[in-house]
């Protein structure tokens, strides 16, 4: 059975200092075969996240990727960050701030879905219309979701639903197993800034592990 080879998709460390960061950023994404990148501020006031993803909306977009923007889950509005930082989209990690990004946000931007601790919650965000649901993100105590219960969510939503799925790879060793789900997307998370070959490595590493995988479901 063959299936569609995944794509990679980025998310960020909580980023401060958007100077030192922006270098990192960019060779993660040179090398053209990553399509989206999560932007995890760090919690500051309204203007200074807007800042924020002005600096570093376009490190992403001029190599082709979409800037999305995470909800900083500080009380601020996350549709007029997106916006008025020039960022392709947001994601959300409540119920209540997905339902107001889909209100919201209806200029073409793309709204993503995450926190999505139940089957149910992943359900709804479908039927919400949002462009993609995550599984397996780090949850805002710190904690990870057990991978195989992350890669058995994110196959089954690749069976049977049409929105796109984003599943993310705790670690590189991860990265064949969540291929062979059928998930759309394979996210790259904290590991891939600490990789000791750097960001460019850990994100060739990445896509050599996913080419791999998807030749041995076709074959």
């Amino acid at each position: 059975m063959s299936q569609v080879q995944p794509r990679l998709y980025l998310l960020t460390p909580l980023v401060d200092d958007v100077d030192a960061f922006r270098p990192a950023l960019e060779q993660a994404c040179s090398g053209g075969q990553v399509v989206a990148v999560l932007l995890r501020l760090a919690p500051a006031d309204e203007r200074t996240l807007i800042s924020r993803v002005k600096a570093l909306a376009p490190s992403v977009q001029r190599f082709g990727a979409a800037a999305i923007v995470a909800d900083p889950a500080s009380g601020v509005d996350l549709v007029t960050i997106a916006t008025r930082g020039g960022a392709d989209g947001a994601h959300a990690s409540t119920p209540e701030r997905l339902h107001d990004l889909c209100q919201r946000l209806k200029d073409g931007r793309n709204v993503g879905a995450g926190g999505l601790a139940m089957k149910h919650d992943a359900m709804v965000a479908g039927e919400l219309g949002v462009d993609y649901v995550m599984f397996g993100e780090r949850q805002p105590d710190g904690s990870v979701p057990p991978f195989d219960l992350v890669e058995e969510r994110a196959a089954w939503w690749a069976e049977i639903f049409q929105t796109p799925c984003v599943v993310v790879a705790p670690n590189l060793a991860t990265v064949p197993a969540l291929a062979r789900t059928g998930a759309d997307f394979i996210a790259l998370g904290d590991w891939l800034w600490t990789h000791e070959g750097g960001p460019a490595a850990a994100v060739e590493a990445a896509l050599r592990s996913v080419s791999a995988a998807a030749s041995h479901v076709s074959a």
